[in-house]
């Protein structure tokens, strides 16, 4: 199946023992959701799961996102810090092929110019399968921030891994593409770059 044709399936995971107890609102999910509406061009599916800060569950959790539910992306929120009960980037370890650091290094780069204690965050990036896994801070501004700051890179990282293809909307976040990675055009006018 090309995957130009697939709907994307994104995975939201909100890794919070308070939110998924009902204690206070999960902000950061939809927070994700929200940016992801302005940013993504075409259709797509949230496939969205608020679960506690258990390091067991949050490994099944994205074991099911990936392997089960199908999702080319998975952006966590929550879970990233230096406290007892901060497990998320260490279960992301355990489910990964391959670790990214690249994009935890960029968004710790960005948000260090807002707030010092971003050096604390272990925000970090990895790849089951087909599958991109990305790991968000819990805060809303932090979240937009650090997705302004990375997703460029992502639908090229969806591609390289044989993912559903994502197109950005260019005036909210230019994705990067080598043009040898662009889709055929439908346009069979369209004058095609000769490469040597």
């Amino acid at each position: 199946m090309n995957p130009t044709n697939v709907t994307p399936r994104i995975g939201i995971l909100t890794i919070s023992d308070r939110a998924s107890s009902g204690e206070y609102e999960d902000k950061g999910g939809p927070a994700i959701r929200d940016w992801l509406t302005q940013a993504i061009k075409g259709s797509w599916e949230a496939v969205a799961r608020v679960i506690p800060d258990d390091e067991a569950l949050i490994e099944t959790s994205l074991l099911g996102l990936c392997d089960i539910d199908a999702c080319c992306l998975i952006i966590t929120t929550g879970g990233t810090g230096p406290a007892f009960r901060d497990v998320t980037p260490d279960a992301t370890e355990k489910v990964c092929s391959k670790m990214l650091p690249g994009f935890g290094e960029l968004m710790r780069s960005v948000s260090l110019a807002s707030v010092p204690t971003a050096i604390l965050s272990r925000q970090t990036a990895g790849i089951r399968g087909r599958s991109l896994i990305l790991n968000l801070p819990g805060k809303p501004a932090a979240i937009a921030e650090c997705l302004h700051a990375v997703f460029p890179a992502v639908p090229y990282c969806i591609d390289l891994i044989g993912g559903a293809y994502i197109e950005t909307h260019p005036d909210f976040c230019a994705a990067f593409r080598p043009s040898s990675a662009l889709p055929p055009s439908n346009d069979e006018n369209r004058a095609r770059p000769v490469i040597f």
